[in-house]
């Protein structure tokens, strides 16, 4: 879970950002020894809190979210969004995505989050905008389809952030394989996009953060 900080600060820095962030609830830290036990991919804390910022800055109402894995990130969103808000998150991944409802449940806000099932690539075509954040966390030789998918659904205004991006330092080092050059060219990609702002940010394992244009 704190790999990619690890990657990019110091272990002091990393641990010292992770006290500042405090203990997370029962529902989180359910959430964070299932990922450790089972080796599931989640964000950072840090990205998490950080998710929630961005949500609340722009009053996000409705958050698209590719990948939902066992719902550690969606519960973030989850609990910032207003009452009448709605988190709609993809997976393929049937029984991810039933621990995710779970632990929602526990955490009283599964009302206010979409479960869609199935390849991305296939489900996005049929999910209906507009939404405020656009959160993308699956494959990751699929971003830049997800990026084209995703954006018309987007508002104007609207945020879209990418994680893991950097890759473990992967990226930056110039090394080879599918996802590794899937992601150089994905980052290059967003940042040379007429159609949003957009930046790279040294957060967790590396965030592309962008902004969709008027």
């Amino acid at each position: 879970m704190k790999q990619g900080l690890d990657n990019i600060l110091q272990r002091e820095q990393a641990e010292y950002l992770d006290q500042l962030l405090g203990q997370r609830n029962d529902v989180f830290q359910s959430l964070e020894s299932d990922a450790e036990q089972n080796n599931v991919p989640i964000v950072d804390p840090e990205l998490g809190r950080f998710l929630q910022i961005a949500a609340l800055s722009i009053g996000a109402r409705r958050v698209l979210e590719v990948g939902t894995a066992t719902g550690y990130s969606g519960l973030y969103f989850l609990s910032v969004l207003p009452e009448d808000g709605e988190l709609v998150t993809i997976d393929v991944s049937a029984e991810r995505q039933q621990i995710a409802r779970d632990h929602w449940r526990q955490a009283g806000v599964t009302a206010r989050a979409t479960t869609l099932l199935g390849p991305a690539l296939e489900v996005l075509p049929t999910v209906k905008g507009p939404f405020d954040l656009v959160f993308l966390d699956a494959i990751k030789s699929e971003y830049q389809h997800y990026l084209d998918l995703a954006l018309p659904m987007l508002r104007p205004g609207g945020v879209i952030i990418a994680d893991n991006v950097l890759w473990g330092g992967r990226v930056a080092r110039g090394e080879h394989d599918g996802d590794t050059d899937a992601l150089r060219a994905f980052n290059c990609y967003a940042m040379d996009h007429p159609a949003i702002h957009a930046t790279v940010v040294p957060l967790g394992d590396g965030i592309v953060y962008g902004v969709k244009r008027a």
